[in-house]
């Protein structure tokens, strides 16, 4: 009988590698990516659990295994069926990694892997959450409340801070009386609207400004709405919230493709969603920082390593935004920030 010692060899020799590292074994990580491991979202909030698990003295390689998966929803497995599909390919690497703690970035994954899992036994920390935890708990019981969830899953609730970001951009156009936000009807987009209408509604008109939002429904139409809009002289900044649409032919246009023909035909000021975005081209202002928003959810990860059980850790909202300036877009605006903002600034690009 021919015997497959391959397995066996592989695990003799990662026993060997872990008995003589100044690390004693912690177990086993699977980040489950909604988007492409390179998404402008997801990468920088994989960063930020790594940095966090680092700091924890959890080292990849050393007393850590570290899995990962893309589940590419927003450029190629785009529609219900191929999502559902890619979350039964991550359910199945579920059963076969047994991971210590499967960690979803990202609604999608949440939604379509994470709902699957309540109470199963995994220990699920997401991160990038857009849509309320409320909301999802509606649909399937996971969560107790916020502050102490009572179930397997716990993590990072993105909280956009659009009322502070617009603050911002106040103090940078003093003259702004306008924000017109703009919107998809991908799941996403309608999570983003649905929490920037709540900030709205809590600051009760206090920033002086008139909020519009305009949804697309595909990327003619865009064009279509951005080339009538752009010209619009009473709109004193965009915040771009459109993360995907797609063309007569097909064609899929997410964040990256979509900002960027944004910058090139419209002269209007715009605030990131995220930092990144500036890197895109947008003017900056205040913008989620997904690397932070990482790291929340990577001290969840390793504290849950280290014998912490999800159901005791309270769900938390991103903390941190990140002041960032996109200098050569400033520059072709004609715009002065003020000293005391732009020292401030966490990231300018130049």
């Amino acid at each position: 009988m021919k015997l497959n010692i391959t397995p066996l060899i592989i695990e003799i020799f990662f026993t060997f590698c872990l008995a003589s590292s100044p690390y004693a074994y912690a177990g086993s990580v699977f980040i489950v990516h909604s988007y492409s491991l390179e998404n402008i979202c997801g990468a920088p909030q994989h960063q930020g659990v790594m940095e966090s698990l680092t700091e924890a003295g959890l080292i990849e390689g050393d007393n850590l295994v570290v899995h990962k998966y893309a589940m590419d929803t927003k450029k190629v497995n785009n529609t219900p069926e191929l999502i559902d599909r890619q979350a039964e390919i991550v359910l199945a690497k579920v059963k076969e990694i047994n991971p210590d703690v499967l960690v979803l970035l990202d609604d999608n994954a949440f939604r379509t892997v994470g709902l699957k899992l309540v109470d199963s036994g995994v220990n699920i920390v997401f991160s990038g959450m857009n849509s309320q935890p409320e909301d999802y708990d509606r649909k399937i019981k996971w969560m107790d409340s916020r502050l102490k969830p009572g179930h397997n899953i716990t993590g990072v609730y993105e909280k956009l801070h659009f009322i502070e970001a617009c603050r911002v951009q106040k103090k940078i156009l003093p003259e702004l009386n306008k924000v017109l936000v703009l919107s998809d009807e991908s799941p996403t987009g309608k999570a983003v609207r649905r929490q920037i209408q709540k900030e709205i509604d809590e600051a009760d008109g206090s920033l002086g400004i008139e909020f519009e939002t305009v949804i697309s429904h595909s990327w003619e139409e865009y064009i279509r709405i951005m080339q009538e809009r752009c010209s619009d002289g009473t709109i004193g900044t965009l915040y771009p919230a459109v993360t995907l649409l797609k063309d007569s032919g097909g064609k899929t246009y997410s964040t990256p493709e979509v900002l960027t023909w944004t910058v090139a035909n419209c002269k209007i000021p715009g605030i990131p969603i995220n930092f990144s975005f500036a890197r895109l081209g947008m003017l900056g202002g205040a913008g989620v920082d997904f690397i932070s928003m990482g790291r929340q959810a990577g001290k969840m990860v390793a504290a849950i390593l280290k014998g912490a059980s999800p159901s005791e850790i309270p769900i938390e909202d991103a903390q941190r935004y990140a002041l960032v300036f996109n200098m050569k877009r400033v520059k072709e605006l004609g715009i002065v920030i003020p000293n005391d903002i732009l020292m401030a600034a966490d990231v300018i690009f130049k």
